[in-house]
């Protein structure tokens, strides 16, 4: 465990062993004591910790919060963690953290270092996380870049914390959406060819179908003119979902997402797993026949109507395929957890996903389902619908040429999933401190820029004694640094991981002042050498938050 997680932990056993005493001397009644809450208070002159506990007790124990905080700070056995500990109004305790504890985390962070903020919540468990998963119909758009970098960001603190996360693009390949799209590719390239092909209703009619009816053309000839049509169709159907897929990992390449699986719907049909599913919820009595149809019984679980798994036509629903999906996930392939990231129109796939969970026989808590809302993209002040080039919707491509992969990451991960996204298209591009992006790397090349100047000089500092930073800006940066590890636990429980960005921009902003408040190479070669310590460790700290969040920690800008 990170030193900052210790020292909150042996604030509450400290607490807890306070009370413990009180009661055992009668000054304190003995009740049931709830777990000891520590929070940051929100004005940093009140310390570094805050405990509400003695106003969770008033009632319990019928006596005054601040008569129980009181009693507790008398009892309070002392700590080299703790410097100050005080009363506040209506009933809280005030810790201040010690500054030779603080010191001493300069020498652990550069001690870790790569390793700094690795905790062990996960203990192993197998973890699944399923994200962007678009149709291979079409080029993915801006909706599912920030998705992919929810679910890469999250993938990479998971792992962090302890769990084996696999994560995996689910690839809808099978179905009436792709027949469409093969049938709109046929007549594009019939039409290529000077052959009159009408367009399927409900086709797809992007520039991009022409393009790829283009380069089939390039590829192929006139030779799949000349073969039976549905021997056609299926050929080129095949040819453009697999250059259709291509084009996406090369997109999510471009923004530094990959995949460690890429899972086939068709595999459910061709492997029997679709058939054994149906044949399952039929057995528990969740199959029911009407109207020439299949249909789950969701309503016995509590969902607001059935739903439709086989239609009419014999056709199965998207429903359908996806309950045989994660009986898959669960059952086939022993995931302990699985966490989907779906766009904001799943919205109300959401519940009877669980229910159908819970009809496999499978806790539904296992299944964590996460909600991404829509991106509205900005240029000045203005909204930006439509693509430049084409005149349709903007690409995810198009959005990492205009402003860069590492903009696209922060600016995507800023928000917490469940709130709609401004995005500043001039700001994303912006070289100057208003940009979050730039602002973040440009204190990790600072610490860079130093380290080389110290290197050049031939300053060595191994022995730097870490106590001598006791400058309001040099603790300042100190108490934020060792934030970090406490900032992950709570982006892998909460699965939030946009508390990195506001976690980076302000030690970013720290680092920055402690920059232009001490000069760190001077001619005090003691404090020389412990600013340069602690110059080491916020870069460590630095590139990790920067790794973390998927973006480039450059040593020169």
């Amino acid at each position: 465990m990170s030193g900052i997680l210790e020292a909150r932990n042996r604030i509450a056993e400290l607490m807890a062993e306070a009370i413990k005493k009180a009661k055992e001397s009668g000054k304190l009644p003995d009740v049931n004591i709830p777990e000891v809450p520590l929070e940051h208070p929100q004005v940093p002159s009140y310390g570094d910790y805050a405990s509400s506990l003695p106003l969770r007790l008033g009632r319990l124990m019928r006596k005054s919060p601040v008569e129980i905080a009181e009693t507790i700070l008398f009892m309070l056995p002392t700590s080299p963690e703790i410097s100050k500990a005080s009363v506040a109004a209506p009933g809280f305790i005030n810790f201040t953290l010690s500054d030779e504890w603080l010191t001493g985390q300069v020498d652990s962070i550069i001690s870790d270092g790569d390793d700094y903020g690795r905790l062990q919540l996960g203990h192993g468990e197998k973890m699944q996380l399923e994200f962007v998963s678009g149709n291979p119909t079409g080029p993915l758009h801006v909706g599912h870049g920030r998705g992919a970098v929810l679910g890469s960001t999250l993938a990479e603190v998971l792992r962090l914390v302890g769990y084996d996360v696999k994560t995996e693009y689910y690839i809808n390949d099978a179905g009436s959406q792709i027949a469409n799209f093969g049938r709109s590719i046929y007549a594009r390239y019939c039409q290529t060819l000077g052959v009159d092909k009408e367009m399927p209703e409900g086709g797809y009619f992007g520039d991009y179908v022409k393009d790829l009816a283009r380069e089939i053309v390039a590829d192929e000839g006139r030779l799949l003119l000349s073969s039976p049509e549905e021997e056609a169709l299926a050929r080129i159907t095949e040819i453009a979902v697999r250059r259709m897929l291509d084009r996406i990992k090369s997109d999510l390449k471009l923004l530094g997402v990959e995949f460690d699986v890429w899972f086939s719907e068709s595999t459910l049909y061709s492997s029997g797993q679709f058939d054994n599913v149906m044949k399952i919820l039929g057995e528990k009595g969740y199959l029911i026949s009407r109207e020439g149809a299949i249909w789950f019984t969701s309503s016995s679980l509590g969902e607001d109507k059935d739903n439709v798994l086989i239609r009419s036509d014999g056709q199965p629903t998207y429903f359908a395929s996806d309950i045989a999906y994660h009986y898959n996930k669960f059952v086939e392939r022993g995931f302990d957890e699985v966490i989907d990231i779906w766009g904001a129109d799943h919205q109300g796939h959401v519940s009877r996903m669980k229910a159908a969970v819970a009809a496999l026989g499978i806790d539904p808590d296992r299944l964590t389902i996460i909600i991404t809302q829509m991106v509205t993209l900005y240029r000045n002040n203005e909204i930006v619908r439509l693509s430049k080039r084409t005149g349709d919707i903007i690409t995810l491509k198009e959005l990492i040429d205009e402003v860069g992969a590492d903009a696209c990451r922060l600016f995507f991960l800023s928000r917490a999933a469940d709130s709609q996204m401004d995005f500043d298209l001039e700001l994303a591009k912006e070289q100057s401190s208003e940009n979050p992006v730039y602002y973040i790397q440009y204190a990790h090349t600072r610490t860079c820029g130093v380290l080389r100047y110290a290197k050049g000089k031939g300053i060595t500092f191994d022995d730097g004694d870490t106590s001598l930073l006791t400058s309001e800006s040099e603790l300042d940066l100190i108490k934020k640094m060792v934030l970090l590890p406490e900032v992950i636990e709570a982006a892998a429980k909460t699965l939030e991981p946009h508390h990195l960005v506001y976690y980076a921009i302000d030690l970013a902003t720290v680092f920055h002042s402690f920059y232009k408040q001490c000069r760190i190479i001077s001619e005090d070669s003691k404090l020389t050498k412990a600013r340069l310590k602690l110059v080491t460790a916020a870069k460590i700290v630095l590139g990790k938050t920067l790794a973390l969040m998927g973006l480039n920690a450059p040593e020169t800008m």
